[in-house]
């Protein structure tokens, strides 16, 4: 018997688990058995700080710049699987009950079952609405409901994906399967019930360099995304607030959800292969920043990744670099389904059985956001980053860069892309991120990328890489025809064959 679950919440940062011991006070007892039974990664990245192009990645195996949604409230085209699909296809039951975002649907979704996933346990934000009244749905977007004692826990979206949770492991514990419960908590309105909702009433993050930053060596766009704040005592930007104990609060009730639904896991299926993680996390006042955006700062980039490979699960830390973009062939590999040639990521399996395997030289973290409905905050920023697990950078194409050595500021404070002593290792991960670039077709590359004002080396040219790749979803489509002859290509990547090579 083959069954995964995949458990996944909305804007949860890695020391917001008190497993992580980053942040004292956090209180996350469900996530920190799961933690203590299997693998916690410390080095794990969401490919783009943003709901929609996130889940993006987990549910297509490929970069948000190739599967299409590089922000919200598009969806993903017609001709981009999900696992759900490339499970069902092979055999594999596939479920979802919870926040799904890829359809376009605005923030709560279209209510309807995606292909591939059983629409039994479909269960989105736009069915969960569809359940109150008018009232009750007014009243389920303002954050002053969590102290209503007319809304119980049976209100909550968290506590109704988990039943059908809990139901759809009891009921299918004798089949192969794949099941993802996906919270839309602690993401605001940040509704909880006691005792969660004054749990945190005078919390305050313990001082850290990175509420100290003055943002004076960092890109514009955050001096702008920080506003006021680039003026304010850094001690007022710790807490307490009392939106910043209802998210806390909120995170501590979605892990006692979680926990109902992990103990049914254990009851019916404890040899199940387990994987929690967050989309994305929050800034909260770090380096003067509320929310996420175009940065690659771990409060938002570096999610929590726990997996625990039921009874004889591999145990410990695992501090190499990981990535969103290799669960999907970790659990196809899991199920012994080849990896498409489309994905962009790797299988994780080899290291979840063993964890001194490193998977992973390189991750990469994007943002392609524009204005489009609630999402536009700052207009069009573009971003491509790369770390390998010691050094991060970013490039921002029309703003400042940014280059941070995790070993000696971990707080991600001191700016060091001019910084001559560190232009060796600055150049080789900016090539890494053009090859990263080149090798994944991303649609927005250019020549803007490599000519950065700090690499005198390069220069621009219309042929930019030179390099072009089609698209090889080959268990869906036929194989892609070349330009230059009609006929099916021989090589997905290859350089191009020039206007001037042809007089």
């Amino acid at each position: 018997m083959r069954q995964a679950i995949l458990i996944i919440t909305d804007t949860t940062r890695r020391d917001m688990l008190s497993c992580y011991g980053l942040e004292e006070g956090m209180s996350t007892p469900n996530l920190d058995r799961l933690a203590s039974q299997g693998l916690r990664y410390d080095a794990a990245y969401s490919c783009q700080p943003v709901c929609g192009p996130a889940r993006s990645a987990i549910f297509t195996g490929t970069f948000p710049h190739s599967n299409g949604m590089v922000t919200n409230c598009v969806p993903l085209g017609d001709n981009v699987k999900t696992l759900g699909q490339r499970l069902r296809d092979n055999g594999i039951h596939a479920a979802y009950t919870g926040k799904w975002h890829l359809d376009g649907g605005d923030y709560f979704g279209l209510g309807v079952c995606p292909d591939g996933w059983d629409p039994e346990y479909w269960y989105d934000m736009h069915n969960y609405l569809e359940e109150l009244t008018d009232e009750q749905r007014m009243r389920s977007r303002q954050s002053d409901t969590a102290f209503a004692e007319d809304w119980g826990e049976e209100m909550t979206y968290a506590h109704r994906c988990a039943d059908r949770g809990i139901d759809f492991v009891r009921k299918h514990s004798d089949e192969d399967f794949f099941f993802t419960l996906s919270l839309d908590e602690p993401h605001g309105p940040c509704i909880c019930p006691p005792p969660f909702n004054t749990m945190y009433k005078d919390f305050r993050f313990a001082d850290r360099a990175a509420f100290h930053d003055t943002l004076e060596s960092k890109p514009m766009m955050q001096r702008l995304w920080a506003g006021d704040a680039v003026n304010a005592d850094p001690e007022s930007l710790r807490g307490p607030g009392r939106m910043l104990s209802l998210f806390l609060g909120c995170n501590s009730f979605a892990d006692y959800e979680i926990g109902r639904f992990l103990d049914a896991v254990d009851e019916s299926c404890p040899d199940a292969l387990v994987i929690y993680t967050s989309d994305h996390g929050d800034m909260l006042g770090s380096h003067r920043l509320q929310t996420k955006n175009a940065a690659f700062y771990k409060e938002i980039c570096n999610i929590p990744l726990l997996v625990r490979n039921g009874r004889s699960s591999e145990r410990g830390v695992v501090d190499f670099p990981a990535s969103h973009i290799d669960i999907a062939p970790t659990v196809l590999d899991f199920f012994s389904i080849p990896t498409p040639k489309l994905f962009e990521g790797r299988s994780m399996l080899p290291q979840i059985m063993d964890k001194s395997l490193r998977i992973n030289d390189y991750v990469f973290t994007e943002f392609t956001r524009y204005e489009v409905d609630h999402d536009g905050f700052g207009g069009l920023q573009m971003m491509r980053a790369v770390t390998d697990g010691r050094y991060k950078l970013s490039i921002n194409l029309i703003d400042s860069d940014e280059l941070y050595d995790l070993e000696s500021d971990p707080e991600e404070v001191e700016n060091l892309i001019w910084n001559p002593d560190y232009a060796e290792i600055r150049n080789r991960l900016h090539d890494r991120l053009i090859a990263h670039m080149d090798e994944t077709r991303d649609l927005y590359r250019g020549y803007q990328w490599l000519c950065r004002p700090w690499r005198n080396d390069k220069s621009p040219s219309w042929n930019n890489s030179a390099c072009t790749r089609q698209r090889e979803n080959e268990e869906y489509e036929p194989r892609q025809w070349d330009y230059d002859t009609g006929l099916p290509m021989k090589e997905a990547v290859r350089g191009k064959k020039l206007y001037d090579e042809k007089k």
